[in-house]
């Protein structure tokens, strides 16, 4: 691999921990794009071919996966786990987590988690992570394509 394309896959995965770091900051793709010294569409593609999906689904995912640990814990409300992890539309939120887990978050929110109580933390987020086109393993539909 060429010093150029390691270059570039750096800043790519600089992008990509900026929103797993930073997701709750209104981020946008130029943004991101800027932040990997790339034009938008330039920094899309690439970003699509490295990881398998586009910036924006990378963010959602990660919003959504961090929205469902807060609706599990039952003491803070869909809207306010919107907001918590970055989302400012409370229809796109939902329709995006629908999408994703499968269920909507109030329907979420309100399921019994207690068997994912007894799991370590770390081994929660693994196993509760939302996986597009995969059947996650605690049952929840995941739905493919990418935005």
């Amino acid at each position: 691999m060429a010093s150029s394309d390691l270059d570039e896959l750096r800043r790519l995965r600089r992008a990509r921990d900026l929103m797993d770091r930073e997701y709750a900051r209104p981020l946008d793709v130029p943004a991101l794009a800027r932040s990997a010294l790339m034009s938008t569409a330039h920094f899309s593609r690439r970003f699509r071919e490295a990881y398998g999906e586009t910036p924006y689904a990378h963010l959602m995912t990660r919003r959504i996966e961090r929205a469902k640990a807060l609706l599990r814990r039952g003491d803070i409300s869909v809207t306010d786990a919107c907001f918590a992890v970055g989302c400012t539309s409370l229809g796109s939120f939902s329709s995006r987590f629908t999408e994703i887990v499968g269920e909507t978050p109030s329907a979420y929110r309100a399921r019994d988690h207690d068997e994912s109580r007894a799991v370590p933390s770390c081994a929660s987020m693994v196993l509760s992570r939302p996986r597009r086109g995969h059947a996650s393993r605690n049952g929840e539909a995941a739905v493919g394509g990418a935005h």
